[in-house]
């Protein structure tokens, strides 16, 4: 949706998708799935990624375009906590829900598993879906961006992934908001400190980029880390986080004086 915004426009870009939706749901509607859940899913796809490529094309800047998702996903916590009020009771029924749906299937194991912490899972719900979100359209935001600037006469320039920074108010935002997470049992507080620092698993991601590009990290030390990405998933992604928090601080891509 990003490349396809970036190369014919919002406009185009909208039309394709609601003819794209027409057809999900033609086909939905031969396959017996419920009209509803096809369009919804479509729009938590598609109509991030269409605004994501919008700020794109008005800032000219992927930090900035970036910068503003954390902001609006720390907004939708904070939308959806006012909107449902306490977020783990809320997810809490869901997951009963799929535990007797789960049963029913046959998954007698999977479903005592999850009841047996389902209080824990319900209290980590709300940061699983936003993240889950957010890396997803973060990801097809600077994919999109990188395959539009490959495109033959396309010379727009939006900066660089491997400079991608998040910013020191985020980062403090973060910081302010696990120290009162510490002394809190506030899940809301929780979730948005939680989020705020696994955004940074991104910037981390650019650091490496950056040390490739600069010659201080063979290639093959690249590769390991997206081969790697599946396998080690939460533990990579937090070690990613703490390099982008850190570069935030300390700049660790600042040019260094040469000595002669």
């Amino acid at each position: 949706m990003v490349l396809l915004v970036l190369r014919k426009g919002p406009k185009a870009a909208l039309v394709d998708a609601v003819i794209a939706g027409g057809l999900l749901a033609a086909i939905g509607l031969v396959q017996q799935v419920p009209l509803v859940a096809v369009l919804s899913a479509a729009a938590i796809m598609w109509l991030p990624a269409l605004l994501l490529a919008v700020v794109l094309i008005s800032t000219r800047s992927l930090t900035l375009t970036l910068q503003v998702s954390v902001i609006v996903a720390v907004s939708a916590i904070i939308g959806f906590y006012l909107v449902v009020g306490d977020l783990a009771d809320f997810w809490r029924v869901i997951l009963l829900e799929f535990v007797e749906v789960s049963r029913q299937l046959g998954l007698s194991d999977q479903a005592e598993l999850l009841e047996g912490q389902i209080d824990a899972v319900a209290e980590q719900m709300t940061t699983i879906a936003v993240l889950s979100i957010w890396v997803v359209q973060s990801i097809n935001c600077v994919l999109g961006y990188l395959f539009y600037r490959e495109l033959p006469g396309k010379t727009a320039d939006c900066g660089r992934f491997s400079d991608l920074s998040f910013g020191r108010v985020i980062a403090s935002v973060m910081a302010l908001a696990s120290i009162t997470a510490v002394f809190s049992d506030a899940i809301l507080i929780q979730n948005i400190a939680f989020v705020l620092f696994l955004v940074f698993w991104l910037q981390g991601l650019a650091v490496v980029h950056w040390m490739h590009g600069k010659g201080h990290l063979p290639l093959f030390g690249v590769v390991a880390v997206y081969v790697l990405m599946p396998i080690l998933n939460i533990i990579l992604l937090m070690a990613l986080a703490v390099v982008g928090y850190i570069d935030t601080w300390f700049r660790l891509r600042r040019p260094r004086a040469t000595v002669s």
